[in-house]
């Protein structure tokens, strides 16, 4: 498995030059793609809550009830429980159900039809029953919604055999990773951070939002991306962390530090070929993690490093991931905790400097 040099068209991609650009959010890509899914297969629909006349909280559906009405964009009521467990049950029978759940930290009420029913059922029924569902859930604080609503979790699913977890960092990674997700024969968790969704409210991170060609077209689920080539240490991120990495990039270079950051795309499955052949042009590795630091993505990536590329490693590899505590309510105590890219230049710089 190779990894992508960038995650955007190349000039010299077929038709690339003769389009104009369409700067999209990764809000608007998501709705694109699922529009243009459920436009050429009948066995598409969504159910969420807030996600017909309203759009979704998060902008995800926007537009789509006007053309499909509420058959297939379907407002629930609030139980993940039900409408989760349902959409196994869709997906077991020839159905393709995309669920809303509206926040990552939602997920123990519905934990059993996610975990029980649609990561086993393949492997219990001997492969003869897929399920082709996928579900899309935001993650990441920063916005003072407390421990029940800011958490990224990423690690508790990418645990769970069965299931595949998806984390786009912007728009055109959003609509063709979705796209892959859809068409998945498996289940496929596809977490959208806050932060870069677009809406007005929240803010929205620049690099997130991104030329988005109309074609339909599908990013591999399993392949990272090396967004920025380098030789002196390696940072790792993904979701909003892929910014923090890039700009801590930017900081370093000024430093005469080259780094090279690796865009993970997709968690489960985790492209390790293309972290370990990156540790072994530098010899150094920083992992960026909004999820809680301890046994999660971030200590895998490390592992992966150490167990494929530990002759090749000049420092200890490093991880910037928020600590193990519940995530406070007040801004003065949330926002210095979380990753950013000065944390994430300051590790990359203690780790070059180690010879």
């Amino acid at each position: 498995m190779t990894a992508a040099t960038q995650t955007r068209p190349q000039a010299g991609d077929a038709g690339a030059a003769n389009r104009a650009k369409r700067n999209l959010t990764i809000a608007k890509a998501m709705a694109e793609a699922i529009a243009q899914e459920m436009r050429q297969d009948p066995a598409v629909l969504v159910m969420g809550e807030d996600i017909g006349r309203l759009g979704g909280v998060f902008g995800n559906t926007r537009g789509l009830i006007e053309e499909f009405g509420p058959e297939r964009i379907r407002d629930t009521p609030i139980s993940e429980t039900a409408f989760i467990g349902g959409a196994v049950g869709m997906a077991a029978v020839g159905m393709k159900p995309i669920v809303e759940l509206m926040f990552v930290d939602f997920f123990g009420v519905c934990m059993d039809a996610i975990y029980n029913l649609a990561a086993k059922n393949c492997y219990f029924s001997g492969g003869q029953m897929p399920l082709p569902m996928v579900i899309m859930t935001s993650c990441g604080g920063g916005y003072s919604d407390a421990g029940q609503h800011s958490q990224c979790l990423y690690g508790t699913f990418a645990h769970l055999p069965g299931l595949k977890v998806v984390v786009p960092s912007n728009a055109f990674d959003a609509k063709g990773l979705l796209l892959a997700a859809i068409r998945d024969p498996n289940p496929v968790i596809y977490m959208f951070h806050k932060a870069l969704q677009g809406m007005g409210w929240l803010g929205t991170v620049k690099g997130a939002i991104t030329d988005v060609p109309e074609d339909d077209y599908v990013l591999p689920i399993g392949r990272a991306a090396v967004v920025r080539p380098g030789r002196d240490v390696t940072l790792v991120g993904f979701g909003n962390t892929l910014h923090h990495a890039l700009d801590a990039a930017g900081d370093l270079a000024g430093e005469g530090i080259e780094a090279e950051v690796i865009d993970l795309r997709s968690i489960v499955p985790l492209d390790r070929e293309t972290i370990l052949a990156s540790v072994r042009r530098t010899g150094r590795l920083v992992v960026v993690d909004d999820d809680y630091q301890s046994f999660g993505v971030s200590a895998e990536i490390i592992a992966t490093a150490t167990e494929g590329a530990f002759s090749a490693l000049k420092a200890a590899p490093r991880r910037v991931a928020f600590p193990d505590i519940p995530i406070p309510f007040s801004p003065a105590l949330e926002r210095p905790l979380m990753p950013d890219a000065a944390k994430v230049a300051a590790a990359g710089r203690l780790a070059c400097k180690e010879r």
